[in-house]
């Protein structure tokens, strides 16, 4: 199934990861084993120069050469297929109007939040007094609904 590309006849050597890099070349580095890191750096092995094709896997095998077999799932593969996109739709941009309405409006808001406010402080000391009572009777209802059902 695989067929070779380039004879190297690497002869590889235990605790190293040989490889096909970007430039084509055969390329090695150390393993990490045990949990510790392994120590940085690449070694190149042999340079090659492979140009890669699309939909194809690159690999050297167990005799040292450089190999490739088709992949059942490529990118290739999509690429051939032909879905209309659709354009996301356009916003209404609004239209900027400075008026002395608008400026007027705005402090009269914020002293009606600031009314809001006050009012939810008021309530809050209010309802300090009683929220156990309202969780029994909210409970209660609950489980007489249940019960009918």
């Amino acid at each position: 199934m695989a067929t070779v590309v380039a004879k190297t006849a690497i002869k590889r050597e235990k605790g190293w990861l040989y490889y096909l890099d970007k430039k084509g070349d055969v390329s090695r580095a150390k393993m990490a084993r045990g949990g510790g890191k392994g120590p940085k750096g690449r070694e190149k092995v042999v340079k090659v120069g492979i140009d890669r094709e699309d939909g194809f896997l690159y690999f050297i095998d167990k005799q040292g050469n450089v190999s490739k077999v088709k992949m059942k799932r490529s990118v290739a593969k999509k690429s051939t297929r032909k879905t209309a996109r659709k354009k996301p739709a356009r916003r209404k941009t609004a239209k900027k109007t400075t008026s002395k309405k608008t400026a007027k409006k705005k402090p009269a808001r914020r002293k009606a939040a600031a009314k809001k406010t006050a009012r939810k402080k008021t309530a809050k000391k209010t309802a300090r007094k009683k929220p156990a009572r309202r969780k029994v009777a909210k409970k209660k209802t609950v489980r007489r609904k249940a019960a009918r059902r």
